[in-house]
C-alpha cells in the first residue's frame, strides 16, 4: 500500500464533498487542532506545528472552494433563469447551432 500526501489529501477532500460527511469532518479537524493530542505534538518546536498548519490550510482551502461552488451555482441558477426568461420568444432551433471549424486530416 502506497502512503503518500496526494492520497490524503485526495481522502480528505472526497470527505468533505460528501454532503452526508462534511460536518462530521469539519468539526473533527476541529476538534483535531484545539486538542494536545496530535501526530506530532505541538511541545516539538518546528514539526509539533507542521501538521496542524498543513491540516487547517487544507481545510480553509477545501472549505473556500465549496462555499465558491454553491455561490457561482447559485448565480448561475438564477442567470439560467432570467435568459430562460428573455428567450422564450426566441426561435430555439438557432439558440442550438454550434460552429465547428474542419480541419482535414492526410
Amino acid at each position: 500500500m502506497k502512503f503518500s500526501i496526494q492520497s490524503i489529501y485526495a481522502w480528505y477532500r472526497n470527505l468533505l464533498r460528501h454532503p452526508q460527511y462534511r460536518w462530521w469532518v469539519i468539526l473533527g479537524t476541529l476538534v483535531y487542532l484545539i486538542s494536545p493530542i496530535d501526530i506530532s505534538p505541538d511541545v516539538i518546536p518546528i514539526l509539533g506545528q507542521v501538521d496542524d498548519v498543513f491540516l487547517l490550510t487544507l481545510l480553509v482551502t477545501e472549505v473556500s472552494s465549496l462555499v465558491i461552488e454553491s455561490f457561482k451555482s447559485r448565480q448561475g441558477q438564477s442567470t439560467e433563469e432570467n435568459v430562460t426568461n428573455a428567450t422564450t420568444h426566441v426561435d430555439t432551433s438557432t439558440a442550438n447551432t454550434v460552429d465547428v471549424d474542419a480541419v482535414s486530416v492526410k
